[in-house]
């Protein structure tokens, strides 16, 4: 008997999810180490789906075979220790991707997660500082989550400068472009990369319900807009059912990414 039981209809949350997920596609078998609660969501659902070589942290100290984003206590699947002197050998190796947030990013990926303000000594705001970024962009493959897409964030400078854009690891030269790998940026209303020629932000593809215009408006600098724009896919019905059953039953990713009015 067919399965009579509605298709609910996809939350922005969800092409999110399936976004973030595409980012580990073709990665094989490297650590993944998405950063905060999508991110994580989108890596597991890599892994549990077209990209099952992936290693996957706790975002502490444990590799974890678990598809479930979030997992504690006895119910970890443990695959091995990580600890921070196992972490600096995979990441100075350039076998990882790190997906992180920024609070500001450029037109040539230059990130900061330090302080908001020009004078470094006396800033407006002060964030989280420096953490991993530069050893991160430098020596890793490394994607951005942005849930609140926005002219705050994508400026035309950045205050400081905590991971490298494509502009200074050119600037630096081969030491640095030889291992420089900035994959893609996911936010709530599209997917930006460097694949151009002068490695200057493009659109990629927005989210449905989302227009091109609409990217350009919430965005702080020029963009490259294709002369066609794809559309995000569409997690298909066994990655919606994975997703939903399995990696975020809890619905976590709801919590994050509003949806659109």
């Amino acid at each position: 008997m067919p399965d009579s039981s509605p298709v609910r209809e996809l939350t922005r949350a969800d092409y999110c999810a399936i976004a973030l997920a595409e980012c580990f596609r073709g990665d094989g078998e490297i650590l993944a180490n998405p950063i905060g609660t999508l991110p994580m969501i989108g890596g597991r659902l890599a892994r549990a789906t077209f990209e099952p070589d992936l290693a996957m942290t706790d975002s502490e100290a444990l590799l974890i075979a678990n598809d479930q984003a979030y997992s504690w206590g006895d119910s970890k699947i443990i695959e091995t220790y990580n600890p921070y002197r196992s972490m600096f050998d995979v990441a100075y190796s350039g076998r990882r991707h790190v997906i992180m947030g920024a609070s500001q990013l450029d037109v040539f990926g230059n990130q900061n997660l330090a302080a908001i303000g020009a004078d470094y000594s006396r800033p407006k705001r002060q964030l989280l500082g420096f953490r991993g970024a530069p050893g991160n962009t430098v020596c890793n493959k490394t994607s951005y989550w942005i849930p609140n897409h926005s002219r705050l964030v994508f400026v035309e400078h950045v205050d400081v400068v905590t991971g490298v854009g494509w502009d200074r690891a050119i600037a630096a030269g081969r030491v640095v472009t030889q291992s420089f790998d900035l994959n893609c940026v996911v936010t709530n209303l599209a997917v930006l990369d460097w694949n151009t020629t002068d490695h200057r932000m493009r659109i990629r593809s927005v989210h449905p319900g989302t227009s091109v215009e609409q990217v350009l408006n919430a965005t702080g600098f020029e963009l490259v807009v294709p002369d066609d724009v794809l559309e995000t896919r569409s997690p298909t019905p066994r990655e919606l059912e994975i997703l939903s059953q399995t990696v975020d039953p809890e619905g976590r990713r709801h919590g994050e990414v509003a949806e659109p009015a």
